[in-house]
């Protein structure tokens, strides 16, 4: 119970590092493009669509060497060999994409269809270079466990992204239109999206500037023998790594190859999907906090005593709370489109429960994965990945033209389905855990039973007020439920804690 609370603490704080950043970013800007700053659905899939490429491309950069530090940095006497390492194979590898990314930014742009605007590419360069050169000093923080100054850093990222972009689209015209000739200089009326752009670059060079101190330590010898281990530790783990970037991300890549229609409107429905696709934030960010924070927990208490049975309570756990998440998005889903999603996004938000369940998978298929972590099988990540992006392809190719954005849907439901059962059969013969499967369906049918009664009673004709406290009446019996099943749980929690508060005698 002890390291549960440790995890779950750690969790709520690397939360401030990862939902609350994303969180601001998501309440701050996808209101915002979507009604004001982007508001053309074609613009907002180049946007979508680019930013696929830079997550792949960020796996990619980085060779997961974070998780690599986990693995080799565990031991006090290598920590700083091995933050030496990692940092200047990166550094190296970095400086030659930064070159290549100069070099061949205008074909690239041609071969993407964007061939006036290799700008786009130049600015994404540099995106990349500065987040992998933040990728170790940040891995650094979370296995040192300093969650707080991992969050700070992270929000500050967030915070600054959002005040330039507001700088450059919404106070530089204003300030052009009043005559202040330098304003014009970071305004692109034709082309906001480059100032987009722009924006990440400079709050990615504020984040790196706030983690380089720990460059200033690094002795300049690269161990090579150290580095051929991490790398053939990580190697599987890249393959995962793009192979689960190509499975959430590539929705709209697909939709604006596979769509059917022209350029312009292919980019349209990509940009409905990115948006739709927004709106299951929640459970993703629970995901990336609770991943932040697992992984080097898990490779601290590796091997302690009933651990094995621990990690089965974090997925408990986790599937509750992806449970609720799901249940609360879904009853309340009319009430957050108005304040987060503009008119012109809101056709494909039909797409959103399937979505929400692909996520609750893709959320266990992380706690279910860490065996091979653990183990040192990487290659098993990487073989299930790879099936998970076979998958996700092959169905969108099928799907798109018939479903349009509900292909890539259906496809990423599908894909983390089999990533999630493939990794706990997998697990369970290779390194068995103790998860209590049966009491995690529960939870799922209850979700899926709420929404159900949901549909049911928007099915009724009642006015939206109506429709609002019966929403609310089922996410209060569904919270009951989940009190029921687990009373005794909560009782004996009730009984430690009273009787630590009042000692006996």
């Amino acid at each position: 119970m002890s390291l549960l609370k440790k995890l779950a603490g750690e969790t709520a704080i690397y939360g401030l590092g990862s939902i609350l950043p994303r969180l601001l970013n998501y309440v701050a800007l996808t209101p915002y493009f979507t009604y004001l700053g982007l508001k053309n659905t074609s613009e907002y899939g180049i946007f979508t669509e680019l930013y696929s490429y830079v997550a792949l491309l960020n796996i990619l950069l980085t060779y997961r060497m974070e998780t690599a530090y986990f693995r080799f940095g565990n031991k006090p006497e290598e920590a700083d060999k091995v933050f030496s390492t990692s940092s200047l194979f990166l550094l190296a590898s970095t400086l030659l994409f930064l070159i290549a990314g100069f070099v061949f930014a205008r074909p690239l742009a041609a071969l993407l269809s964007y061939p006036q605007h290799a700008n786009y590419f130049i600015w994404l360069t540099l995106v990349l270079s500065l987040d992998t050169l933040s990728a170790i000093p940040f891995a650094r923080l979370r296995f040192a466990n300093r969650p707080l100054k991992f969050a700070s850093i992270r929000i500050w990222n967030v915070v600054a992204n959002i005040v330039f972009i507001f700088f450059f689209l919404e106070v530089c015209p204003r300030l052009d239109r009043a005559g202040i000739q330098w304003a014009h200089f970071f305004y692109h009326p034709n082309d906001r999206i480059n100032d987009i752009f722009l924006a990440n670059v400079l709050a990615s060079m504020i984040t790196l500037l706030q983690l380089i101190g720990p460059y200033f330590q690094i002795r300049l010898q690269l161990d090579w023998d150290l580095l051929k281990k991490m790398l053939r530790y990580s190697g599987p783990l890249i393959i995962a790594g793009v192979a689960g970037v190509i499975n959430q991300l590539i929705g709209t890549p697909m939709l604006k190859y596979f769509g059917g229609g022209n350029l312009e409107s292919n980019l349209s429905q990509g940009g409905i999907y990115g948006a739709a696709a927004k709106i299951p934030v929640m459970m993703n960010l629970f995901t990336q906090a609770f991943n932040y924070a697992a992984e080097p927990f898990f490779f601290r208490n590796a091997g302690k005593e009933n651990t094995k049975y621990v990690y089965g309570q974090v997925a408990q756990a986790f599937t509750l709370v992806a449970c609720l998440a799901f249940l609360v998005i879904m009853l309340y889903l009319e009430v957050i489109i108005v304040y987060f999603v503009g008119p012109n996004f809101r056709s494909g938000l039909g797409i959103v429960p399937i979505l929400l369940v692909g996520n609750l998978f893709l959320g266990l298929y992380y706690s279910f994965s860490i065996w091979y972590k653990l183990a040192d099988r990487t290659e098993f990540g990487s073989l299930i990945a790879i099936g998970g992006s076979v998958i996700t392809i092959v169905l969108n190719i099928l799907l798109i033209p018939y479903l349009g954005i509900y292909g890539p849907a259906w496809a990423a439901l599908a894909c983390y389905l089999f990533m999630v059962v493939a990794s706990y059969l997998s697990g369970q013969k290779h390194y068995p855990l103790i998860y209590p499967i049966g009491r995690m369906v529960l939870y799922f049918l209850i979700a899926l039973a709420g929404y159900a009664v949901s549909l049911v009673v928007a099915t009724t004709g009642w006015n939206a007020i109506f429709i609002f406290i019966s929403n609310t009446l089922i996410l209060v019996l569904c919270l009951g439920g989940y009190f029921w099943l687990e009373k005794d749980k909560l009782q004996n929690l009730f009984l430690r804690r009273k009787t630590t508060v009042n000692p006996p005698g």
